[in-house]
C-alpha cells in the first residue's frame, strides 16, 4: 500500500490540470465576420463637372474640376449608414465667368462643403461562398457650402446630392472599394452638377 501511496498523491495533483486543458478544449474556436461593419472612415476623389455655376450677371459656363471628400460614420446593420463628411473641390471657369462680383473679379473658384450623408444599400450578390460581397446602393446627402475667392462668390449655399453607386467588400474584412455617380444641386443659385468618385472604405 506504501508504494501506491506516490501513485495516488500524483493521480490527486494531475486531475485539476487535466479537467482545466478539458475546459479549454471544450470553448469554442474564435470566428471573424467575413465583412466587418460598425464605425467607418471613407474617403472619396474624382471628376466634378458644375453645368452652371453661381453667377448673378454675366455667362454661366461649363465648369470641370476636380474633387476630394473625406466621411466619418457608422454601419446601422448590413443596409444602412450615416455619416458627416467633408468635401473640396477646384473648378475651373475661365476669364469670362464673373461670378457674383459684378464684374470686379472672374475666372476659376473652389468649395469647402462639410455635412451629413446616408448610404442605403439596395441589391446585394452573393461569392462562392455565400457571402453578400458585391452591393448596389444608393448614396445622398446635404452640406452648407463655401466659396473661395470671396470677392467672386461671397455668399455661402447648400448643396444635395444624391446617386446610384456599386461596392465591393474585399476579403481582407476591413476594406471595401466602389465607385458611384453622384448629380448635385446648389439650392440658392440653382446650379447643377454631377461626379464621378472612386472610394475607399475601411471598417474598424
Amino acid at each position: 500500500m506504501k508504494a501506491l501511496r506516490p501513485f495516488v498523491v500524483c493521480a490527486a495533483l494531475a486531475l485539476p490540470a487535466l479537467a482545466n486543458a478539458q475546459a479549454a478544449g471544450d470553448r469554442p474556436a474564435e470566428t471573424y465576420e467575413e465583412i466587418e461593419r460598425g464605425l467607418y472612415f471613407s474617403v472619396l476623389g474624382g471628376p466634378l463637372f458644375i453645368v452652371n455655376p453661381p453667377a448673378s450677371s454675366g455667362p454661366r459656363p461649363f465648369s470641370p474640376g476636380q474633387m476630394a471628400e473625406v466621411e466619418l460614420g457608422v454601419d446601422i446593420g448590413d443596409r444602412l449608414s450615416i455619416g458627416l463628411f467633408l468635401r473640396g473641390a477646384v473648378n475651373r471657369a475661365g476669364s469670362e465667368y464673373t461670378g457674383n462680383s459684378n464684374g470686379t473679379a472672374s475666372g476659376d473658384f473652389s468649395s469647402l462643403v462639410p455635412g451629413a450623408v446616408a448610404h442605403v444599400r439596395l441589391v446585394s450578390f452573393p461569392d462562392a461562398q455565400e457571402v453578400p460581397r458585391t452591393w448596389f446602393y444608393v448614396r445622398g446627402g446635404v452640406g452648407y457650402a463655401l466659396f473661395w475667392p470671396k470677392a467672386l462668390l461671397p455668399e455661402s449655399d447648400i448643396l444635395v446630392f444624391a446617386g446610384p453607386g456599386v461596392e465591393y467588400y474585399t476579403r481582407l474584412r476591413h476594406f471595401s472599394i466602389g465607385v458611384e455617380v453622384t448629380a448635385s444641386f446648389f439650392v440658392k443659385s440653382q446650379s447643377f452638377g454631377f461626379a464621378l468618385t472612386p472610394n475607399l472604405r475601411y471598417a474598424f
